[in-house]
């Protein structure tokens, strides 16, 4: 067959959610981010094995990524849409009980009249400048918005994966001065405020990349595997090209596996000649450009021939990968194509 196999771990997924949930103190709740389609890993089955672990929120990007979650998960558990109320979105909110997170005085005022008595949340900009009301705004409606009894008032952290920023500690002052007496449950702490620790947990922590396997949860069980077969071997001689743009001249005699899979399926570009297989614990290099369908390998160093090389193992993480291509992990598992076949365990 030739198409990769991604196996993705559902044990792992919910292994690390338990991980960072034991962070936190008692009376912190665990939420669970399975925006992208669960990092591309499937937001269907992620949320419902997260939900049998005991989650019970969880945070997706647009109302549109709610519905395939509410489908799997049904209704009682709340689900949180990052984007808020935006225009069109009021029938999937209100017919699908998703809690939008209200990023404007546009937002706000749409929300509260369109749906007065529907469930929402706050989010506040504590300096990243991306989403949320900033502090000018948010005294404008303060009274009002809180009046209304909002499920979340949340924030979220620029620097986190940086422990000793500066930019941590300034969000987390500035969330607690505009957060002074609201009753509401607060949240800032995404992955990797969790791992900052107590001060930044307030009374949710929102984990994502950190349920996937990648950083800056260094302790995180790996969650996918992918395996690449192999279509063709070849001998190359000295002095020949691989590829194109002849991007690889071997500088000797190499045999070289051409294997089924490319940009088209996640593996960007720009992993080139950085990037690494290995068949078994034998580190094998990628060789030449890697194109839309096809990646080159040198399996020189190989007894024989297997009919499948590793490129996602317990020898290359996902954040490994990401830096041959000068990437980040998200990117690598968001990306991965849906042509690969798709096993779940």
């Amino acid at each position: 067959m030739a198409t990769g196999t991604l196996t993705i771990s559902l044990d792992a997924v919910v292994q690390n959610w338990r991980a960072l949930d034991a962070m936190s103190q008692s009376g912190v709740q665990t939420a669970a981010v399975i925006k992208a389609d669960g990092y591309g890993l499937g937001s269907d089955r992620v949320a419902k094995s997260l939900a049998n672990a005991g989650a019970k929120t969880f945070f997706v990007a647009t109302a549109q990524e709610g519905a395939k979650v509410r489908q799997a998960l049904g209704p009682g558990l709340e689900i949180m849409v990052f984007g808020g109320h935006m225009r069109g979105d009021t029938d999937i909110i209100n017919d699908l009980h998703l809690t939008p997170l209200l990023n404007s005085v546009e937002q706000l005022t749409r929300h509260f009249e369109a749906l007065p008595s529907a469930p929402f949340g706050i989010q506040l900009d504590s300096g990243m400048n991306r989403l949320g009301m900033e502090p000018g705004e948010w005294a404008a409606v303060r009274d009002v918005a809180l009046g209304q009894g909002p499920a979340l008032v949340m924030s979220h952290l620029a620097c986190a994966d940086e422990p000793d920023h500066p930019m941590n500690d300034f969000q987390c002052d500035v969330f607690l001065e505009m957060t002074a007496g609201v009753q509401a449950p607060l949240s800032l702490a995404a992955t990797g405020g969790t791992l900052l620790g107590p001060k930044f947990h307030f009374d949710m922590v929102r984990p994502g990349i950190g349920l996937y396997g990648g950083l800056p949860f260094a302790d995180a069980t790996p969650t996918v595997h992918l395996s690449l077969p192999i279509i063709q071997v070849r001998d190359v001689l000295e002095g020949e090209a691989v590829g194109y743009g002849n991007a690889y001249i071997a500088k000797s005699a190499r045999r070289v596996a051409t294997v089924s899979a490319g940009y088209a399926d996640g593996l960007i570009r720009a992993i080139g000649n950085d990037a690494k297989v290995y068949a078994g614990d034998t580190v094998c290099p990628v060789i030449g450009r890697v194109s839309m369908d096809l990646i080159t390998v040198d399996i020189t160093d190989l007894s024989g021939t297997p009919d499948a090389l590793d490129i996602l193992c317990p020898h290359q993480t996902v954040d490994d990968l990401a830096d041959s291509a000068g990437t980040i992990g998200y990117e690598i598992l968001t990306s991965l194509g849906h042509r690969y076949e798709r096993r779940y365990a």
